[in-house]
């Protein structure tokens, strides 16, 4: 809006001078020279209206008034242009919208894919000497400089998503034209943006509706649009049951424990470390009154997992019982990282402080380090613990105890929360029906494990040995990666994604490569700053077919992860139990790989009077045969993570594997368009499935699936011994019969059913050496009886 002000400073001489003009008296221009003034101070008019720009106006004694504009010059920099430094007042009204209409209308026509990422608007185009168009003098799009505010809000609910998109993404003033991801949002600011949308307009948002409607002009579209579906129930705290169940993923790393148990694996690969050294003199005594405040605090730091009807189940023990001690150690860190849990009777947390000064200089520096069982903890939760520790230490210095508000819910109000909001998985309309009934879709016919470089076969064994490397992006690499996520309309981790589905795909893992990617499970706001286990795992199926460049390969992909954000509150255990793939012991079921991109940080957090820089330590398990994290540092610049089984790889190949990923990114980064047969492929062996034998899927087990038939063979002896085994079957399933070949997840069963049977058939046949792990491998009575552990029984 443009508006023409009278300037009280000039109003008598312009009305005096019209006076003369007009043949008045020289009295008759005293008298209009001396009349109150008329208009509004520009000072006054800036105070009531400070997103104005004012200017001199062609008309004498008025200045104009512009509204709805950015800044109307550009700031001082060498080099710039004299002309540029002139008010423009039109450039101020319209610029600021100009790129956001051309872009809402090459939406309304193109793919995602095909829009422009940055629009640029200049005077005039930029010649040579010769006439031509002169690129170099061209504003560079990626280059971040200084935005334009575009129209204000003008309805409540974009009054409200502006302040939503200010707080999320740290940035004052967006308006309503600003695009979310050009203001430096990513998947996890996605999500907690729309949890805050959930709660504070109670509409019901989805991650793709972000992606796809990225403005808040756009996105409060949607949010009018969508006003009639159902509304997620709201997570607030719940009435306990005198029993709280663990939740879907505490079953998983519960069971996952008891099997590392009985085959003496490697624990630790659910142990998350998080150290800190720190220079400087500190209050030990503080700091574990510190850390026992925080225990306090968060309900899931003070859990312990008892078995009620051989399932587990959350058992919250007070803040006097569960006051943590401040150990104080000399030896190995890893060690003391490795040490086992034991989730029934240790809260899962254990903090020491390794003193590491140097005696002969004086220097007084610690080691603090503090390690979480999975089951209660994530990579989400370190940044609200270290906030709180940091607070309540610098108020135990105080000599008080920290002064905050209790958390809106605890981790039992949330697992209570996901049941109700599931569902009856046997009822069709509920959110467990309508999303299992998605993945099952998206995953069906994916392969059970896809061909890897690996030095040696599956060890068979429950747990794997983990080993780690590290590398830093190239410089620049990180920016050029971004304008190809721009350019795609997809997130860095989408990119990344793809380029290790591609890596893969070189190395000869094939068309069809199912990835596992985190979910930091924290959709609702009131979740945002708890310390709980809330993570999930999607399977991102990533399609190779067809010789596809990049760009179309991320097309793919960016669809998948939409389509799996729309459907990630299924937990990915009731996933595995409802797919029932075959289970090996050492492999994660439906993937292998996983795909990660953290830049969630721990944040700046600050211990009073201690000079603090971060300690990392390798994991000494692995989860799964390789975990690529692309980590984001605070300066924006990208890491690559590789965590691996070192019982599937050696340290070469793995570094191959790493190499080869960056060379993958460098190509996509310098053309986009670019065939993925064309792209490097890793200087590594060929690609073999990593399990090997009857257990394989080239080689599945006799009887294992309904698809594979058992090849005709004379009955093992020890009938008495097969009978009781089929009886014993039947039973736990709750079936009339089981016959030899019946496979046990075929017919309904699940894990902890699993655990059930096998501790049955200890007790009822005496076979001690049958463990879960032997179940998992040989589901059937048949091939029971064809391990090991009963060989001799046949």
């Amino acid at each position: 809006m443009h508006l023409l002000t009278p300037d009280p400073r000039l109003s008598g001489e312009v009305a005096a001078l019209r006076v003369l003009r007009d043949g008045g008296s020289a009295d008759e221009a005293r008298a209009a020279l001396a009349a109150p003034p008329e208009g509004v101070e520009p000072e006054e008019f800036l105070a009531r209206f400070p997103g104005a720009v004012l200017t001199p106006s062609a008309e004498a004694g008025r200045y104009d008034a512009v509204f709805g504009g950015g800044a109307a010059h550009l700031p001082a920099a060498p080099g710039r242009a004299p002309a540029s430094y002139a008010n423009d007042p039109v450039a101020a009204r319209d610029l600021g919208v100009l790129a956001a209409r051309v872009r809402e209308a090459l939406k309304r026509r193109l793919p995602g894919y095909l829009v422009p990422s940055a629009i640029m608007t200049l005077d005039a185009l930029p010649l040579t000497v010769n006439g031509k168009l002169d690129r170099r003098a061209l504003p560079d799009p990626g280059r971040d400089g200084p935005r334009r505010a575009g129209r204000p809000p003008r309805t409540p609910v974009e009054h409200l998503l502006c302040t939503l998109f200010a707080e999320v993404l740290d940035a004052p003033g967006a308006g309503i034209d600003d695009d979310f991801f050009d203001l430096g949002g990513h998947s996890l600011l996605a999500t907690r943006l729309v949890g805050r949308a959930r709660a504070v307009l109670g509409a019901e948002l989805a991650i793709r509706d972000l992606f796809e409607a990225p403005t808040v002009a756009e996105l409060a579209e949607r949010v009018h649009r969508n006003a009639g579906a159902a509304a997620r129930p709201v997570l607030a705290p719940r009435e306990r049951p005198d029993i709280v169940p663990a939740s879907s993923a505490q079953n998983r790393l519960w069971l996952l424990d008891q099997l590392l148990q009985e085959d003496d694996g490697p624990r630790d690969a659910y142990h998350l470390p998080l150290g800190v050294r720190l220079r400087g003199d500190l209050d030990r005594t503080a700091l574990e009154a510190a850390i026992g405040d925080v225990v306090a605090r968060h309900e899931a730091l003070r859990t312990v997992f008892a078995e009620h009807e051989e399932a587990p189940h959350q058992r919250i023990l007070s803040p006097a019982e569960a006051r943590p001690v401040l150990e104080i150690a000399d030896g190995d860190p890893a060690a003391f990282i490795a040490r086992p849990f034991d989730l029934a009777a240790d809260i899962p947390l254990r903090v020491a402080v390794f003193p590491e000064g140097d005696r002969t200089t004086g220097t007084t520096e610690h080691l603090l380090l503090a390690v979480f069982h999975h089951i209660a903890f994530d990579e989400w939760s370190f940044g609200p613990f270290a906030r709180d520790v940091a607070e309540a230490y610098a108020a135990r210095l105080g000599g008080a105890a920290p002064e905050w508000e209790p958390p809106p819910v605890q981790y039992a109000d949330h697992t209570l929360w996901q049941r109700e909001l599931l569902g009856d998985p046997l009822d069709p309309g509920s959110v467990h029906a309508r999303q299992l009934d998605h993945w099952a879709r998206a995953l069906a016919g994916a392969p059970e494990e896809v061909p890897l470089p690996v030095d040696r076969p599956r060890p068979g064994t429950v747990g794997q040995r983990g080993a780690v490397l590290a590398a830093d992006l190239p410089p620049g690499l990180t920016g050029r990666l971004r304008r190809v996520a721009r350019d795609a309309g997809a997130s860095m981790f989408m990119v990344g994604q793809a380029a290790v589905a591609a890596l893969l795909h070189r190395a000869g893992a094939g068309d069809d490569v199912p990835l596992g990617s985190p979910v930091a499970g924290r959709t609702e706001e009131a979740a945002a700053d708890l310390v709980g286990f809330f993570v999930n795992t999607l399977v991102l199926r990533a399609d190779l077919s067809g010789a596809p460049t990049f760009a179309e390969l991320l097309g793919r992909v960016r669809e998948a992860d939409l389509a799996g954000l729309a459907n990630q509150d299924l937990p990915f255990e009731a996933l595995v139990e409802a797919l029932r793939p075959r289970r090996v012991p050492g492999r994660n079921p439906l993937f292998q790989v996983m795909v990660g991109y953290e830049n969630q940080g721990v944040g700046d957090v600050r211990f009073p009077g201690l000079e603090q820089r971060e300690a990392l330590f390798a994991p000494g398990a692995a989860k799964f045969d390789l975990d690529f994290i692309f980590r984001e540092a605070p300066d924006g610049e990208l890491r690559l993570i590789l965590d691996y089984s070192a019982d599937l790889f050696d340290a070469a190949t793995a570094a191959a594997l790493a190499d080869g990923l960056v060379a993958v990114l460098e190509a996509v980064a310098a053309d986009p368009g670019v065939r993925v047969a064309a792209l490097p492929a890793p200087a590594t062996g060929p690609a073999v499935p990593a399990t090997t034998g009857p257990a394989s899927p080239a080689h599945p087990v006799a009887g294992a699936r309904p698809d594979v038939p058992a090849p005709p063979r004379p009955a093992p002896g020890g009938a008495d011994l097969r009978d009781a085994l089929c009886r014993i079957f039947a039973a736990e399933l709750g079936v009339p019969q089981v016959g030899p070949d019946d496979d046990f997840f075929d017919l309904g069963g699940h894990s902890l059913l699993a655990m059930r049977l096998v501790r049955r058939i200890r007790k009822e046949t005496g076979r001690d050496a049958v463990k879960i792990a032997t179940l998992m491998a040989a589901p059937s009575v048949a091939a029971l009886l064809e391990r090991p552990e009963l060989a001799g029984e046949r």
